[in-house]
């Protein structure tokens, strides 16, 4: 079983050696068969260089290169679509997320589940952020039917042929339990370790994700509500 590990950079070079050196030595403790894909969603500090520097040196690392900033969505999803895993791992490039949690997660998924996401139940942000995480995720579990406690944590190990199928319009990150239950997904989820931010500065405030994720949560409520999905009682193919 292959592992895909698709990391979204948005202005992170200083994070980036010591999170790919984190990845290496956990999955090579684990002997897992694994690449680490990086998409650059259109820094404009070192980071390509970075990536362009490890993707030489070393054979796991990948790395694609978007033309124009398009957001964490749209990272993840061209991501997703060159990941050659049976399972696809994502994190955030800040080094937040704690690779070492990595083996419980895939014990967990091997135990018959389609996605394990990860819960930071004790994170290292500002009140403001937390408290703003925390009234997010009430609002989308109340209007989702979901028990989710952090859509938002990056940490999450998925079937990769079910994530692919899902189109990753504009925020629907925050989104990925709901949209692969659609698909038919064990979905669970697991306390993970949440660290300080090592270089650089959070991409996102408060205002944003509340403005932007008001008009996505209508968007997967319309998902949901309409959704279909077709079985087949007999063939002939």
């Amino acid at each position: 079983m292959k592992i895909s590990f698709v990391i979204p950079v948005h202005n992170e070079q200083d994070n980036l050696l010591p999170l790919f050196d984190e990845i290496t030595r956990m999955a090579d403790a684990e002997r897992y068969e694994y690449e680490v894909i990086f998409v650059d969603d259109g820094s404009r500090d070192g980071s390509l260089g970075v990536l362009k520097a490890l993707a030489r040196e070393y054979p796991a690392a990948r790395y694609l290169s978007l033309a124009a900033n398009r957001g964490q969505s749209a990272a993840l999803g061209v991501g997703f679509a060159h990941a050659a895993g049976d399972v696809i791992i994502t994190m955030d490039a800040d080094g937040q997320n704690d690779p070492a949690d990595v083996p419980a997660m895939m014990a967990r998924y091997g135990e018959g589940c389609d996605m394990v996401t990860g819960w930071r139940r004790n994170r290292r942000d500002t009140l403001s952020k937390r408290l703003g995480s925390r009234i997010g995720n009430g609002i989308r579990n109340r209007l989702t039917g979901e028990s989710i406690h952090d859509t938002g944590c990056s940490l999450k190990v998925m079937r990769a042929d079910m994530v692919k199928r899902i189109k990753m319009f504009k925020g629907m990150h925050r989104f990925l339990p709901t949209l692969m239950r659609l698909e038919g997904a064990r979905v669970v989820e697991m306390e993970v370790n949440h660290r300080p931010r090592r270089h650089g500065t959070s991409n996102y405030t408060n205002w944003r994700r509340a403005r932007e994720g008001f008009f996505d949560l209508l968007a997967v409520r319309w998902m949901q509500r309409r959704y279909q999905p077709a079985t087949i009682g007999e063939r002939h193919v």
